[in-house]
């Protein structure tokens, strides 16, 4: 993590993560695209989601996260470059027939290094092979639901999941939440875990830094009238004022189980995730 001298107020508890390790590389325009800004709002033009505009202008890096037709092709890691679309670093990588691709940066890579997608490879970070050949034990990211659709699991900053076992055609995979849940074991996954860690213990130090992300202020409920929100009205400072915690629009969120019943995938769960300790 990289700290700042407290010249201002603002600085003195920002931090972000250590960028040294990345190339310092522009994007490539020819793996990139401009998305538009929606603000939050849907085809109609309503806000669906609140607290989102404005924000820095970015440009979407074309990161592949399938793969699968790079089999056998051995690949160099030309670049590791920073994603504003995403926690996690990215890698340039320069494969054997001279096509160049983004991918997910794993944690510990380094420029000259060299990945490959394979049925059964080395059981280094960034390889990518099918899950019944990665041994028990082993911590994987940008893992595939269904053969052949791309990495939809960890790939966030610093996640990965926990090879527990093969039964069956499936592979048991732990999750960070506990949960343990089955994947078809002919789906593709990277060794390792996802880069930049630290990502997590970054401090935002001020209300200008969050605005260039693209969210504006949240004021809360306790602060507004009782027109506007449950929380609302009172003299001065108030309690809650209702049995559960309620959302704007009187929707309970403290408790209350939000997962249907009758969801696909509650086949494939093995093990719930483990409830949090009051």
């Amino acid at each position: 993590m990289k700290k700042f001298n407290p010249t201002t107020p603002s600085r003195r508890h920002m931090s972000c993560p250590d960028y040294s390790v990345l190339s310092g590389d522009r994007p490539d325009r020819k793996m990139t695209i401009r998305i538009s800004p929606k603000a939050g709002r849907n085809n109609k033009g309503r806000i669906t989601v609140r607290h989102k505009s404005g924000g820095n202008k970015k440009l979407y890096r074309l990161v592949d996260f399938v793969a699968v037709d790079k089999l056998d092709v051995p690949a160099k890691v030309e670049t590791l470059e920073y994603d504003p679309y995403r926690t996690a670093f990215i890698m340039k990588l320069l494969y054997k027939d001279g096509e160049r691709r983004y991918a997910l940066a794993p944690y510990g890579i380094k420029t000259g290094d060299e990945i490959i997608v394979a049925e059964s490879a080395p059981f280094t970070p960034g390889n990518r092979m099918r899950l019944k050949n990665i041994p028990v034990g082993t911590n994987v990211h940008n893992v595939e639901l269904n053969p052949g659709k791309g990495g939809q699991v960890a790939r966030s900053a610093g996640s990965y999941l926990e090879v527990q076992a093969h039964d069956a055609g499936y592979s048991h995979l732990k999750m960070s939440s506990g949960e343990v849940r089955k994947v078809l074991w002919d789906c593709f996954a990277s060794i390792g875990q996802v880069s930049n860690p630290d990502w997590r213990l970054v401090n935002i130090g001020k209300a200008g830094r969050k605005r260039g992300m693209g969210i504006r202020p949240t004021v809360r409920g306790s602060a507004m009238n009782p027109v506007d929100h449950p929380y609302g009205g009172g003299e001065g400072r108030q309690p809650r004022g209702t049995k559960k915690p309620k959302t704007l629009w009187g929707k309970v969120t403290g408790g209350k189980k939000t997962r249907n019943k009758k969801k696909w995938s509650n086949s494939v769960i093995v093990k719930k995730k483990s409830k949090k300790r009051k």
